[in-house]
């Protein structure tokens, strides 16, 4: 059954407006209205979808969208799809950038927002249990894991070049033993180089503009995204420690308490997690040069971020049979989702030790670099708080929005107290 373009506006609008909850419910929202409710896709061209996008770079959920609009209706489908998956969570974060700009500083604004961050490191601990329990499979995943951690939290390594040296051992590390129970036939190649330039002259046209016209934070605002956009492999949090790293350290556009109340905020929208990065874009814009510079940064991280993922699914959606049949590929991905594990595991520790302590001097040990807490700078609060959301979360199995609300609310009840 092909639907009308207004059928694919009106279900691809709801499925952006309900998609709270991260990829996993995300993925499981539109199981629910594209093949259970509606006979729009059948469950194995679903599901090869599904293991398509998660070898890409850039959101699963908003990748299978696209593909599933492009299925349905071609390339317009696929641009419908994907940008109403996106509209209403990016709405939601200007609104909240401005209210963040506005009462953001106000102590009983930062009351509520500790109470935010506190949910935030049990919310990472909790991708990290249970990305562990897919991913970790054998002593080789596990080892990789750790390997991924010791490279990022003590020697600050790059999160590109633990994502490519993960990727080629999996690859290599491929012992060839994979079924394969489905070979279908080699698809024609045309139009493919046409498709790539079109769509990375959109992607990449704006930018070089950008730094031509010297407009240096927008500039740099945009390559940086464009070059996250290129290895997000493993969700929004795998690339959060590299995303922090550099707008707090190296550009110093937020500070790190501004760059978690971020991801908090972020948590509370619908739509990807990466919609942090137009969070972070926005309110370097408002620091940097106030409303108007805040709106044209937000939409230049957006088109940054978002753009590329129409081409990665333009370009692999007509190959997606022959792409499913290459188990090397899905052990390559293998490989980088258990760096992923170490790595979101430094993002929860990165988290938990900024806000715990106040003051977290680094002991230098040859090429180790080590945060150590000064243990008298520990805030009390914070760890109360940390530790009643996680009960909320591990032990009464709260939802991300609900928890997030509820220890807001405790937050601000102990300011008061």
């Amino acid at each position: 059954m092909t639907p009308t373009i207004a059928d694919l506006v009106r279900v691809f609008s709801r499925i952006g407006l309900l998609s709270f909850g991260g990829p996993a419910a995300q993925i499981s929202l539109m199981h629910q209205e594209l093949v259970e409710r509606r006979p729009w896709l059948d469950e194995q061209t679903y599901l090869r979808a599904l293991s398509l996008c998660m070898l890409l770079p850039g959101p699963e959920a908003m990748q299978l969208a696209t593909y599933a609009g492009w299925r349905l209706r071609g390339v317009s489908g696929g641009l419908i799809a994907g940008t109403l998956f996106v509209l209403p969570g990016a709405m939601v974060i200007a609104i909240l950038v401005a209210l963040y700009a506005a009462y953001g500083d106000l102590p009983l604004v930062q009351a509520g927002f500790l109470g935010v961050k506190a949910t935030v490191i049990v919310i990472v601990l909790q991708a990290v249990r249970t990305l562990w329990g897919k991913a970790l499979t054998d002593a080789w995943h596990w080892a990789v894991a750790a390997l991924a951690f010791m490279a990022i939290f003590l020697l600050n390594l790059p999160f590109p070049l633990i994502i490519l040296v993960a990727a080629i051992w999996g690859y290599v590390k491929f012992d060839g033993k994979a079924e394969i129970v489905y070979r279908p036939p080699a698809p024609e190649a045309s139009g493919i180089f046409q498709t790539a330039a079109l769509w990375l002259v959109l992607w990449l046209g704006p930018l070089m503009a950008l730094t031509l016209s010297g407009q240096k934070l927008l500039s740099d605002l945009g390559w940086f995204f464009a070059r996250l956009a290129v290895v997000t492999f493993g969700g929004a949090y795998a690339v959060l420690a590299y995303l922090s790293q550099t707008v707090v350290d190296k550009y110093q556009w937020i500070t790190t308490d501004q760059m978690i109340d971020a991801l908090g905020l972020a948590e509370t929208t619908p739509g990807p997690l990466i919609l942090v990065t137009q969070f972070v874009a926005m309110l370097a814009g408002q620091i940097s040069g106030g409303a108007s510079l805040a709106i044209a940064a937000g939409l230049v991280a957006l088109w940054a971020t978002f753009v590329p993922c129409f081409l990665w699914i333009f370009l692999a959606a007509p190959h997606l049979d022959q792409l499913a049949a290459r188990p090397r590929l899905s052990a390559a991905l293998r490989g980088i989702t258990a760096a992923v594990v170490g790595v979101i595991l430094n993002l929860s520790v990165w988290f938990g030790l900024n806000v715990l302590f106040q003051d977290i001097p680094e002991l230098v040990w040859g090429p180790f670099t080590i945060p150590w807490p000064d243990l008298a700078s520990l805030n009390p609060t914070a760890l109360v708080l940390t530790v009643l959301a996680g009960v909320l979360i591990f032990k009464f199995k709260f939802g991300m929005v609900t928890a997030l609300a509820i220890m807001t609310g405790i937050g601000l009840g102990l300011h008061f107290l």
